[in-house]
């Protein structure tokens, strides 16, 4: 099977011949990742201006930074805030040429923040979760914005690659270390209709739908299944319980996962890696697929070296095979 065939076939259940892996810093991927051409300004050597005017703050280390500067603080300033126009031409000149060094690999076409996490970039994240209840109106204007950009630029990858892209990712990180950052409720009213529009678009422009989400999100993750996610990226196994999730949603989505970057992968034993390797296996794979070998891509961020990623790769690899799940050869 090719890169793209292991990868489709993990995410629709049709039994892959092994676990599809995402460790790029170890040159085994089957995935190969593209993204819009997003417009930066530099304010001075510490701070800079994305293409939604939200100030970022550079950090020492050597990752994206923080949102400290949210220009929609004030909601007077909503109807004439200028907004990114994910239909121009030019942010998807550079597309062919990048997907032309794909090859058979599975392309994810990736668009950085998702529904929630734009909305408190641009108004602030205690004032966002305060306006859900004394300013809804505003709220989910702000919210259809954001949803039409992401749709508009689903439409153009749709568009430009004919096919060539098979998946469409974004983050929305909505959990604490103890739960869900708001109620299944809240949830269900104000954001689960929109992310319906935004993977309904995914499916028709022939992509599936990946949702990167930090936390115990054990709550959002049937509602999102039921809704037609595909594929959930989860990076803390450990605080969400892997039996836990398991039991609730086991075949019903498909997993890209592994073993937990606040425990397990930073502090535990090569034998604790790969046990935990083995129970998100059992617990959230099936036979017939529905789990996908990830990586965390800043080992630094989390104390991870080369070194403890390659005992991650190697567990998956000597454990993550269906050889006796294959198709009959007709």
């Amino acid at each position: 099977m090719t890169s793209y065939e292991v990868v489709r076939r993990a995410i629709e259940f049709e039994r892959p011949e092994r676990v599809p892996l995402q460790f790029a810093a170890l040159q085994m991927d089957d995935t190969f990742h593209v993204g819009p051409k997003m417009q930066w300004q530099d304010v001075s050597e510490k701070e800079r201006l994305d293409e939604w005017g939200c100030r970022w703050e550079k950090s020492e280390v050597k990752n994206m930074g923080q949102v400290k500067g949210h220009p929609l603080a004030d909601w007077r300033k909503l109807k004439k805030h200028p907004f990114p126009d994910a239909s121009d031409d030019s942010r998807y000149k550079h597309l062919e040429q990048a997907l032309g060094n794909a090859g058979e690999k599975y392309v994810i076409a990736s668009n950085s923040n998702g529904l929630f996490e734009r909305l408190y970039f641009l108004h602030g994240y205690a004032d966002s979760l305060a306006d859900m209840h004394l300013e809804r109106r505003n709220v989910e204007a702000l919210l259809d914005i954001i949803l039409d950009y992401h749709i508009a630029t689903v439409q153009k990858y749709a568009e430009i690659s004919k096919g060539r892209i098979h998946g469409y990712s974004f983050c929305d990180d909505w959990g604490t270390q103890k739960g869900t950052t708001i109620s299944v409720p809240m949830f269900r009213e104000i954001f689960k209709p929109r992310y319906k529009r935004l993977f309904d678009a995914v499916h028709q422009g022939g992509m599936h739908a990946w949702l990167h989400s930090c936390g115990k999100v054990n709550d959002f993750i049937p509602e999102f299944a039921e809704i037609g996610l595909d594929v959930i990226n989860l990076q803390q196994p450990r605080a969400l319980g892997i039996e836990e999730v398991g039991e609730r949603c086991q075949g019903k989505i498909c997993f890209s996962t592994l073993a937990d970057i606040q425990s397990t992968l930073p502090r535990g034993a090569d034998e604790e890696i790969e046990e935990e390797v083995k129970l998100l296996l059992e617990k959230w794979g099936t036979p017939k697929g529905g789990i996908i070998a990830s990586d965390y891509g800043d080992g630094e961020a989390i104390g991870v070296p080369i070194e403890r990623k390659r005992v991650l790769l190697d567990a998956f690899r000597k454990y993550g095979k269906y050889k006796k799940n294959r198709p009959p050869t007709p």
